[in-house]
Order: structure tokens, then C-alpha cells, then sequence
């Protein structure tokens, strides 16, 4: 029996499907359908006797594929994704979707690097010996104080060029206010900026390369909502959870991509 639920004989070939039978199929909307076909991540449809769209299984197959991937890393990745491996070769297209698992892994990396700088932190506000920007920052990310660079620089026992560099690598991000003149303007720093120069400050401390240190303020940046305010720490282990999540649908997305890259027709019934 087709996807489609009508039985076709032996030797005879099966039934088109309506737009209606294959958005049932897939579970999704028959514009969803339309939608997709006209971005080319379905195969383009063919017309029946009477004018309307004709599919198949293979448009349910990638209909699922294109639904488990979306779940994963987004609906503008999945549909690019399944769109361009569609005129790939087997093996660029494998290694187009197998890339996917790189990013989450690579996401997942640099959410834990963040984490691990944010509990140095924490202990150094515990009291941990060898603290010498703790007091100082920590008591500005509490009360809610803005630094300016210069008070910045000496909590963290920097010099203020070392956070103009690392300003310019993206590592930082101040405010930016005019000065009474208003030909200058000057850095000011809130708790957001302050807690992230306390994390560029520790890995690089602890050896991290520029590139490396931005992946991880990339991924505490990432870390949204209120509980990236309240506690970054949380912030960051819902990430790892959402991460976690996001693998398990690629993987369970993998048997429709497979089969679908493969040119394998879908299981019957």
C-alpha cells in the first residue's frame, strides 16, 4: 500500500497524490506543501489529467526529512539544506547534512567553555584565593553599577587598551555616550558587559585564544531571557539542554534524510 493508503496491483503504477494526501501524510498544512515546493526543497511536482499537483512518496519522504531537520536546526537551514543537497552528489550531500552534527557540537563546546569561566568566576566571589577582580566587578554586576573603562581596567587588573582589543574582537561590547562635548564618546559599562569581560578575562587567563574566548562570549550572548539576566549560569545549562534536544531530532531526523539522499523510496504503508 502507497503512503497514500490506496492499493495498488502488481505491475500497476501507483496513484498520484493530492496535495491534500501528501499534507496529511507528512503531517502538515497543504500550504506548507505548496510553500515548500515552490522553494525547491520538494521536488518539483508533476500535473495530473485535470491540471492539479500530482505527487508521490518521494515528496512525503522529503515532507518528513524537511519537518525532523527544521526541529533541529531551524526551518532556513533545513530548508537550504534539503533544497541544495537535492542537486548534489551523494557524497557532498552526506557531508552537507552530516555538517550539521559538527555545529551542534561545536555549539555545545562553546556554551560549555562559557560555563566553565562562569563557575571560576563564582568561585572567585566565593572568596577563592588569587581573586583580583572580584569585589570590585562582582559588586557591580549586584547593585547594578555602570564602569567606565578606566574602572573596568582596574578591577580586572588590565590596561585600558586591553579592553579597547578586546572591543575590537568582538570579545566586548560597552555602551557607547557622548561626552559633554559631544566630539568624544565615551565606554560605559553595564552589569551585561561587565560579567562579560570577567569571562574574557578569565579564559584568556587560562590560555583561550581570541577565536576560541569569542565562540564562548558568542554562546553567553546567546543565552536569552530573563534568566540570562537573573543567572547566566542557568542561562547557559538550558542551552546545553536545548542543544541536547536539537542533536536527539537530528538523529531521529537522520532515517528520512538517509533515505532521502540515498534516492531510496519511502517505506510502504
Amino acid at each position: 500500500m502507497t503512503i497514500s493508503g490506496r492499493r495498488a496491483a502488481v505491475g500497476e503504477v501507483p496513484r498520484p497524490l493530492r496535495t491534500a494526501d501528501v499534507a496529511r501524510a507528512a503531517g502538515c498544512s497543504v500550504q506548507q506543501v505548496r510553500d515548500l515546493e515552490a522553494l525547491g526543497v520538494l521536488p518539483p511536482a508533476g500535473r495530473s489529467t485535470n491540471g492539479y499537483r500530482a505527487f508521490g512518496d518521494e515528496h512525503v519522504q522529503a515532507l518528513r526529512a524537511y519537518r525532523g531537520l527544521a526541529s533541529a536546526v531551524g526551518p532556513v537551514v533545513a530548508r537550504r539544506v534539503l533544497r541544495d543537497a537535492r542537486s548534489l552528489p551523494l557524497d557532498e550531500a552526506a557531508a552537507l547534512v552530516s555538517g550539521l552534527h559538527v555545529t551542534l557540537a561545536r555549539e555545545r563546546d562553546e556554551a560549555l567553555v562559557a560555563r566553565r569561566a562562569l563557575l571560576a568566576i563564582r568561585s572567585e566571589g566565593d572568596g577563592a584565593a588569587g581573586s583580583t577582580d572580584g569585589s570590585a566587578t562582582g559588586a557591580a554586576e549586584r547593585d547594578g553599577s555602570v564602569l567606565t573603562i578606566t574602572e573596568l581596567a582596574a578591577a580586572l587588573g588590565v590596561r585600558a587598551s586591553t579592553l579597547r582589543f578586546w572591543e575590537h574582537e568582538g570579545l566586548l561590547a560597552p555602551e557607547r555616550v557622548a561626552s559633554r562635548t559631544g566630539a568624544v564618546s565615551a565606554r560605559r559599562y553595564p552589569p551585561a558587559a561587565v560579567r562579560e569581560a570577567r569571562v574574557v578575562a578569565a579564559l584568556r587567563a587560562a590560555g583561550y585564544r581570541v577565536p576560541e574566548v569569542r565562540h564562548a562570549v558568542d554562546a553567553l550572548r546567546g543565552a536569552t531571557g530573563p534568566a540570562a539576566v537573573a543567572d547566566p549560569l542557568a542561562a547557559l545549562d538550558a542551552r546545553l539542554d536545548a542543544i541536547a534536544r536539537r542533536t536527539l531530532a537530528l538523529l531521529e531526523a537522520g532515517h528520512d534524510v538517509a533515505r532521502l539522499l540515498a534516492r531510496v523510496p519511502g517505506p510502504r504503508g
